[in-house]
């Protein structure tokens, strides 16, 4: 049976259908969870899951990863599991002093770790779906973020990308983003201060991994010089399709 727990919450693999209510029930006892979902597909632009609950009355939980607290609703907002690593690759690369822009901030999977772990001066996060900006102000409180800080490190922005971005420069951007992040470029490179690196998500088919992800960083960059400095392999997507991340530095 393939699963997996997101704070008290376990989700099942939507392959497994007609299990009895004992069976549940066990396998509640088994994992010491309050609710036991399944999340049929993710959907539209909001990123909203399609959530039956097999077991219990609540899709709400506290999620710990790497140290940090995450409220969210199974209900109204996505948990992206597969990236935990990637999560904290990138808190360890920002630099002390550093503005950082959060394209994709959902409830905070990136930002909260960056507030946490490292010492950025400025944190913008923005967010498209109003339930994942609510959990996302919910969660730099939990993790006081800007309580130790003082001051407001990290400032959460409900809005879209393409028009929230330009109103900001930033030294380094995150664009945890899938299917369409290259729509996005132009906005984030034109609020890329020279020098600045940018984290650019793509599902690409493996035979263009290491050419088709890089091309759109350098037609959207234009004039501007792109050095790439990684190349990440986050997971498989789907068959022949893997998730991958390019770290460049646009100069």
């Amino acid at each position: 049976m393939k699963w997996k727990i997101i704070g008290k919450i376990l989700i099942l693999d939507n392959d497994y259908d007609d299990l009895s209510k004992s069976h549940l029930e066990s396998l509640r006892d088994k994992f010491h969870v309050k609710s036991i979902v399944k999340i049929d597909h993710i959907e539209g632009s909001l990123r909203e899951p399609k959530t039956e609950i097999l077991l219990g009355d609540s899709t709400e939980t506290i999620h710990k990863e790497n140290g940090c607290y995450f409220k969210l609703d199974l209900s109204k907002v996505m948990w992206a599991k597969g990236n935990t690593n990637e999560r904290m690759r990138i808190a360890k690369l920002v630099k002390d002093d550093e503005v950082v822009m959060d394209m994709f901030a959902g409830i905070g999977y990136f930002s909260i770790p960056i507030g946490v772990h490292a010492n950025p001066r400025k944190v913008y996060s923005i967010e498209l779906n109003p339930n994942s900006y609510e959990f996302l102000k919910t969660n730099i409180e939990l993790n006081k973020i800007n309580q130790k800080a003082g001051y407001e490190k990290m400032v959460p922005i409900l809005g879209d990308c393409r028009f929230e971005a330009p109103k900001y420069k930033a030294d380094r951007i995150l664009m945890g983003y899938v299917k369409i992040t290259h729509e996005f470029l132009p906005a984030a490179i034109g609020s890329l201060n020279p020098g600045g690196i940018i984290h650019y998500h793509e599902t690409v088919p493996e035979k263009l991994m290491y050419t088709r992800p890089v091309d759109r960083i350098k037609e959207a960059a234009g004039d501007r010089e792109v050095n790439v400095l990684d190349f990440t392999k986050v997971k498989k997507y789907s068959p022949g399709v893997m998730h991958i991340v390019v770290d460049a530095q646009i100069e």
